[in-house]
């Protein structure tokens, strides 16, 4: 199937054309079971799942674009995913219903809609949101183990919200950025970021919310591994800043493990993406 932003026709029952469409899906997966979502040969991924889904749906094999490429174990809630289909000739809405037939419980799309053929997920967004979990206790959670880092040491939650303040705004990034997905600038906005606790069983599930015009790789685990030093004591709040200037990857904190992270949503501001028709 062709790729291409301009719009392709193929003949339907009856000699008709039906119009090459586009949907913009919103995707949940429990990461667990997969490699990530990217495909990856003789690797269960949630790409490949997807497609497999969308083919049995649509009569076709369509490529399934994401707005995030999750590493194996991450989590999502709010992925973004654009499919272009000739083999679709229903309202948008009725999508999610037809293909979760097709998926296993781990993977669900909550919704779709009609977007413009331009719009791409990587291109076309302006930003995006992700929650961190972190279980801090003397015991673990065996429940929970799949959706949270358990941290054993004492952690402080105070000097950690202090040193949240040095990373929020526009910085280089570099140090927070993981090897092996280079990008031209590691300058990024980080528009929202904070942490707050609450109970749980033993001890403490501490949330971090991070929102940002653009991630780096591993841009968020990186920032938790860091954050997470400076809360058991072993770094003070400014330390932070210093990583900051470092511009050196082993200035900082270690990499938080995968299985704590979440996409939670991405944004879309273009009129690419509020394209609407009634079939």
């Amino acid at each position: 199937m062709s790729m291409t932003d301009e719009p392709q026709v193929e003949s339907g029952a009856g000699g008709r054309n039906w119009p090459q469409r586009a949907f913009l899906l919103t995707v949940a997966y429990d990461g667990a079971p997969y490699c990530g979502w990217q495909y990856q040969p003789g690797l269960p991924s949630v790409q490949k799942t997807l497609e497999t889904a969308l083919e049995a749906v649509l009569g076709q094999p369509v490529r399934a674009l994401a707005s995030s490429r999750t590493d194996t174990g991450v989590h999502a809630v709010g992925q973004a995913v654009i499919v272009r289909t000739t083999g679709w000739r229903a309202a948008a809405d009725r999508l999610p219903f037809a293909l979760n037939i097709h998926l296993p419980g781990s993977i669900v799309v909550r919704a779709a809609r009609e977007v413009s053929l331009k719009l791409h997920p990587l291109r076309g967004n302006s930003g995006k949101r992700y929650r961190y979990q972190v279980y801090n206790s003397r015991f673990g959670d065996p429940l929970g183990s799949k959706s949270h880092w358990w941290v054993r040491q004492r952690v402080s939650l105070e000097a950690m919200q202090e040193a949240t303040k040095l990373l929020v705004g526009t910085h280089d990034f570099y140090s927070f950025q993981s090897s092996g997905s280079p990008r031209s600038s590691t300058v990024r906005t980080i528009q929202h970021l904070t942490i707050d606790g609450q109970a749980h069983l033993d001890g403490r599930l501490l949330t971090f919310h991070v929102q940002a015009n653009g991630f780096l790789y591993n841009m968020v685990r990186n920032i938790v591994g860091t954050l997470i030093q400076v809360g058991v004591g072993h770094q003070s709040p400014q330390w932070v800043a210093e990583v900051l200037t470092a511009k050196n990857r082993q200035a900082a904190g270690a990499a938080a493990p995968p299985q704590g992270l979440t996409l939670m949503e991405v944004y879309f501001d273009s009129d690419l993406a509020s394209l609407d028709r009634t079939v």
